[in-house]
């Protein structure tokens, strides 16, 4: 088959290296036979660079998009989904008639593979991180009726420090979720600085980390016999949910 009759998909951000996404859609094509798709990674510089990507890509039907550029891709957009326009975070986009539609998928990722986890008593959660994943995940404990509280290095209004996690909060939050970098590979020594000692076994971490699969802000809770769940199911779910908006399912 003639390039020009690929259906060209990928995935942008700064640096792609150890992208999921390429690898996970590479396996799918070659699953389902799906000789007339493509996926590749498109590592931009600078965010000014998208229109130029469009432009110069043939079929290029949709994009992932990852760090840096979730909320930076929206002004380059020409509409935006419920969610994405709720969460203020895009993560794929749908080009169609020379539209572009931002949507955002960690959404549906994270609430799948969180809530056959969930246990009556986590009614309260710690979000750490302020980024576009944590939009993502405040948007879900928002529909699943879960309290939060946003946890900052540079603490803002509504904002909580990492200094002020004592026992007394974590008695009450019994849902923590990771959304920043913090532990992932090559830094795997690294964990949210928190009270890992007053974490019980009535806790739910989750990590949006996946890489590695296990890392020490998990291994610190499960030690504390704490239940831990890492990012790939949410990235598998995600991913999905992105090919279903691409093929219009």
């Amino acid at each position: 088959m003639m390039k020009s009759e690929m259906t060209q998909l990928g995935l942008i951000g700064k640096t792609l290296v150890h992208s999921f996404s390429k690898n996970y859609f590479a396996k799918k094509f070659e699953k389902e036979k799906l000789h007339n798709f493509r996926y590749d990674n498109f590592e931009l510089a600078s965010i000014e660079a998208f229109p130029d990507l469009i432009l110069s890509t043939p079929n290029l039907l949709g994009l992932n998009v990852t760090i840096p550029y979730k909320k930076a891709v929206i002004p380059f957009l020409d509409v935006l989904s419920e969610e994405a326009q709720s969460v203020g975070a895009v993560n794929t986009i749908l080009i169609k008639d020379n539209i572009l539609k931002g949507y955002n998928t960690d959404v549906v990722g994270f609430r799948q593979s969180l809530e056959p986890l969930l246990k009556a008593h986590h009614t309260k959660a710690l979000i750490l991180g302020t980024g576009g994943a944590a939009k993502a995940v405040a948007f879900v404990l928002q529909q699943l009726g879960i309290e939060f509280l946003l946890v900052s290095r540079t603490p803002g209004k509504k904002q909580l420090g990492y200094d002020v996690i004592d026992a007394a909060i974590l008695k009450d939050y019994t849902l923590m979720v990771n959304t920043t970098p913090v532990g992932t590979y090559p830094n795997i020594q690294e964990a949210p600085t928190i009270d890992y000692a007053s974490i019980t076994s009535k806790h739910l971490l989750y990590d949006l980390v996946y890489n590695p699969t296990e890392t020490l802000f998990l291994k610190k809770g499960k030690a504390q016999q704490a239940s831990i769940k890492n990012g790939l199911d949410m990235l598998a779910l995600q991913a999905e949910a992105a090919w279903d908006i691409w093929m219009d399912m």
